[in-house]
């Protein structure tokens, strides 16, 4: 279950012993046809715990094969072949370029960071094993495994088939493998990847297979959705599959996006991150309050009120609605003097994936608009003109993400404020519309990411 931590810290779970529970009349041993004991109606695992719950499967090939330390480096090179981007082996065909799209950069990069970790949980298991076996008083392990197609290296095919290997042998490492794949699959829309409570059955993860299979078939074949990411998420924590949405909540915790405690600048834009939360008891989606931005009442820039020349801070916080079938809505709720302003967090994060990165640029006060009058107007702020500027520098990064809910998202541009150098001759031109109607550009200046 999810370990309690300090709130906005997502909790990272020490490293387990390898179980050696001895068998009782409701845990079936170990051996023969069954690698694990996990209970019918399900558990709950962190990814840490489940991989230490597969080590009977490498057990069985170290018992069948005869494995030596000499056979180490052979399944350390097949299982980071199949766990790398790029490879022939690889189980995600996934190419990463200058011009890919952000979501796949993200999630390609966390698939890199993840196969590295889980590569080296399976060496050390298997250099762990040779002398500290896992028991299996049931009897040689021997299970059935239906291929996914994962290729093996030369050397490992050789190894398990070939010297000393076989159907026995072939079958385990196939069962184990395939389990290894689909535990780095299900744990790559987490920041915090580590504490991810993952449902398992007992197959294992492969309850995930069909989820699973959507959530790449889109990752590979278009830009993938957000509420795809989070849908996948979602089946793997709970099962279950929901409404779409920006994040869900479950028993013990909420997966919401990461940048929700990470500077808008810096934070990814489509990972979300578990945080765990014992009062969490239903499972509920998060959803937008607002479906179709584009049908929202606008407010443009120029009919703001003139930028203050002094302003007191600003201070913001999430507030949730009740749980109404299965959703919630939550908004930012923005105070100043006394007085709040609310904008639905949904179409904040909307504006957080959507709004274009810059390199830092001087503060320009001249046709600069202020951040509470943006975030008082009615609807969504946007402009019509060549270009126009909200300053949100010095403000909250909770701020922040409330003001690139306010402004209309296309077109949008979040820069940091280099208060230390003149603008950019270099700067990009803004997209100013042709024909009167269209978005201008609408820049967002806030703070350095570091001075947070």
């Amino acid at each position: 279950m999810p370990r309690a931590s300090i709130p906005g810290t997502p909790a990272v779970p020490s490293t387990p012993a390898t179980p050696r529970t001895p068998a009782t009349p409701d845990t079936p041993a170990l051996g023969g046809n069954r690698w694990n004991t996990f209970p019918a109606s399900g558990t709950t695992l962190t990814a840490r715990e489940f991989f230490t719950a597969t080590e009977p499967l490498l057990q069985g090939i170290v018992d069948d094969n005869t494995l030596t330390s000499a056979d180490i480096a052979v399944l350390d090179g097949q299982i980071r072949a199949t766990l790398a981007l790029g490879t022939r082996e690889t189980a995600l065909p996934l190419y990463l370029g200058p011009d890919s799209a952000s979501a796949a950069r993200e999630l390609g990069t966390q698939a890199e960071t993840i196969g590295r970790e889980l590569a080296s949980w399976s060496t050390e298991a298997l250099e762990r094993l040779l002398t500290d076996p896992v028991p299996l008083p049931a009897g040689p392990l021997v299970v059935r495994s239906h291929c996914y197609g994962h290729l093996l290296t030369p050397p490992a095919a050789d190894l398990l088939l070939g010297r000393r290997g076989g159907p026995v042998s072939m079958q385990l490492y196939n069962e184990w493998l395939h389990q290894l794949v689909l535990l780095r699959d299900a744990l790559l829309p987490f920041t915090n990847w580590q504490g991810v409570p993952l449902l398992i059955t007992p197959t294992g993860l492969r309850h995930t297979e069909p989820a699973r299979d959507a959530f790449l078939t889109e990752l590979l074949v278009r830009q993938i959705r957000h509420t795809s990411i989070v849908a996948f998420a979602r089946n793997v924590v709970t099962g279950a599959s929901g409404p779409a949405g920006y994040g869900f909540e479950a028993g013990g915790g909420t997966a919401l996006p990461a940048v929700l405690d990470q500077p808008p600048l810096t934070a990814p834009r489509h990972l979300l991150t578990w945080r765990p939360d014992p009062s969490v008891g239903e499972v509920a989606t998060y959803v937008a309050e607002l479906q179709d931005y584009y049908a929202a009442p606008r407010t443009l820039v120029e009919d703001l009120p003139p930028a203050l020349t002094t302003s007191a801070p600003l201070t913001a916080r999430p507030v949730t609605a009740p749980v109404a079938d299965g959703t919630r809505t939550a908004r930012i709720e923005v105070t100043h003097d006394g007085t709040t302003a609310q904008v639905d967090l949904g179409q904040a994060l909307r504006g957080h994936r959507f709004a274009h990165r810059e390199s830092p640029a001087a503060a320009d006060a001249s046709g600069t608009a202020d951040a509470w009058s943006a975030l008082r107007a009615p609807g969504l702020v946007w402009t019509q003109s060549g270009e126009a500027t909200v300053n949100a520098t010095a403000q909250d990064d909770l701020v922040v993400l409330a003001l690139l809910g306010r402004l209309y998202p296309e077109n949008l541009t979040l820069r940091p404020a280099d208060h230390s150098a003149e603008r950019s001759a270099a700067r990009p031109a803004a997209r100013t519309p042709t024909d009167g109607t269209g978005p201008g550009r609408l820049t967002l200046l806030v703070d350095p990411a570091q001075a947070h």
